[in-house]
């Protein structure tokens, strides 16, 4: 039985990166593989947008633990130099605030982190971050192999697989407090409690909500950062390609429109087109809300369902820009504060608005460490946070007005002036996200991660549906394009246990060494 289901037929849901990792690997281990996707190429919310005749990164556009992606790609004989061109970043980010002149960069270099925090603030904060640091390397180092590389776990194997020694790491940050309130304890500069707390919106959370743990973020981002020749949407193209040079049928522009059972196993899907494509196993690489709402047929509804009162993560306000900027010496990555940070989340989670002052992040794709501008317009895509409500309010044309206002009025106040035609801005609202990723709401990643519950509310790569498997963000271990990433190959790797035993019961964890820093 097992080895006639070897040769099974494979349905891949979704050309985000979770979906790429999947179909890649189930190929290369010589299964039919078919990967649909509703766009005309890959890459999900890798997306680049095209303004004045140039391509805008307009998704993810950081590249941290490459690691996740190195491991996989041993697996199928390469690397990441045989498919893509790296650099890596030093500076990871330049902050500024409304009316101060000061500005912070974080290093990749800790020590010169550490030596910019003492002139920037004082030596005592400096070595309050140290302390930050390697509580934080603690923690990354505790729950890399449990959390991040293993199928969700529950309470009960978490603390087995802690350990001792990684339970009193656990118990040493206080798990159950906030982020935020952790990183009261870390540091008195209220400046750098907003610096680090900005790390809960990598997952589309609140610091005043989310759960201390968070702080490994910051751990991610020390490991180091690196920017992709071409853009992030190279990783997708390189990944769709080595997908199809080991057998993927890719189809682009094929939207699906149901999952099939028959007998209450999974047995293919329907397009959008009214075709239908018969399979043995399939892969969603969606949100799974879309699941538990049956915008995937009713029959499959059960595979994710959703929790009684879920919090969908943050949705955004994106500027893709080709446009000249003066005044502020920008780097690649920029992040600008408003003074009162407490008052963005309660827009957004309590009273369902646009931020009226907001942080803006801005990428500057255009350059690295050395700030210099390219001459002429550049390629630059702007972020605010958004409330995740796309599908059920469209934010009016006054609001989105205000919104941009005062986002760009932030900028000047730290020194920074963009100057762009209309014709060289495109706007992206909750709306538009939500049309593109459907079940959503325009939530960019999956569930919000509030509550130190959380680590155990995503579902896993185990639907409640035999022969189908979930990855992509909104499932375990999380959202951002590593963890995407890990969660395609978890889905790959309980797909192939399942193949390799009639017992469904065993735990998949991903091996490989720890990761390099």
């Amino acid at each position: 039985m097992a080895e006639a289901l070897r040769t099974g037929r494979v349905i891949v849901v979704g050309a985000g990166i979770g979906g790429l990792c999947s179909a890649l690997l189930l190929a290369q281990r010589g299964l039919d593989v078919t990967l649909l996707e509703a766009a005309d190429s890959p890459g999900g919310k890798i997306r680049q947008v095209q303004v004045d005749g140039v391509g805008v990164d307009s998704g993810p556009t950081v590249f941290t633990m490459r690691w996740v992606l190195d491991q996989m790609l041993a697996e199928v004989g390469t690397c990441l130099e045989d498919i893509l061109t790296l650099e890596p970043i030093s500076v990871l980010a330049r902050h500024a605030w409304a009316g101060q002149t000061q500005r912070l960069d974080l290093l990749s270099d800790t020590a010169r982190s550490a030596d910019a925090i003492a002139e920037f603030s004082s030596p005592a904060e400096a070595r309050r971050f140290l302390g930050f640091c390697r509580q934080t390397r603690a923690l990354y180092d505790a729950l890399e192999k449990p959390y991040i590389r293993s199928e969700r776990p529950n309470l009960l194997s978490m603390v087995s697989d802690l350990g001792l020694g990684g339970m009193a790491t656990l118990s040493g940050l206080g798990p159950f407090a906030s982020l935020w309130r952790s990183l009261g304890r870390h540091f008195h500069d209220p400046r750098l409690q907003q610096l680090f707390g900005r790390y809960a919106t990598y997952c589309g959370s609140s610091p005043w909500s989310a759960p201390a743990t968070l702080m490994l973020v910051a751990q991610v981002e020390l490991d180091g950062v690196w920017s992709v020749s071409g853009g992030m949407f190279r990783v997708a193209k390189a990944l769709a390609t080595l997908g199809e040079k080991h057998g993927v049928t890719a189809r682009y522009g094929s939207a699906c429109h149901q999952i099939l059972l028959h007998g209450g196993r999974v047995s293919g899907v329907r397009l959008a087109s009214g075709e239908v494509l018969e399979a043995d196993h399939v892969v969603f690489n969606g949100d799974v809300a879309a699941l538990s709402l049956g915008l995937l047929g009713e029959a499959v509804r059960p595979a994710a369902r959703a929790p009684s009162t879920p919090q969908r993560s943050l949705s955004a306000f994106t500027l893709s820009m080709h446009a000249s900027a003066s005044g502020f010496p920008l780097v690649r990555h920029n992040v600008f504060f408003q003074p009162d940070y407490r008052r963005e989340f309660d827009d957004i989670f309590q009273h369902r608005r646009l931020p009226r002052q907001g942080t803006v992040y801005l990428c500057a794709q255009d350059r690295q460490d050395s700030g210099l501008a390219p001459p002429g317009a550049e390629r630059i895509f702007c972020l605010v946070n958004a409330p995740p409500d796309g599908d059920t309010s469209s934010f009016d044309a006054s609001e989105i007005a205000a919104c941009e206002s005062s986002s760009l009025a932030l900028m000047r106040h730290c020194g920074l002036e963009l100057q762009a035609m209309p014709h060289q801005v495109v706007r992206t609202l909750p709306q538009d996200f939500a049309r593109l990723f459907p079940g959503s709401g325009g939530a960019l990643y999956g569930r919000a991660t509030h509550g130190w519950m959380s680590a155990f509310a995503r579902p896993s790569a185990r639907s409640k549906v035999p022969g189908l498997y979930l990855a992509g963000g909104s499932v375990h271990p999380g959202p951002g394009l590593p963890m995407a990433a890990m969660s395609g190959r978890l889905a790959a790797a309980t797909l192939m246990a399942h193949l390799d035993s009639t017992s469904r019961s065993r735990r998949v964890v991903i091996s490989g060494g720890m990761s390099t820093r």
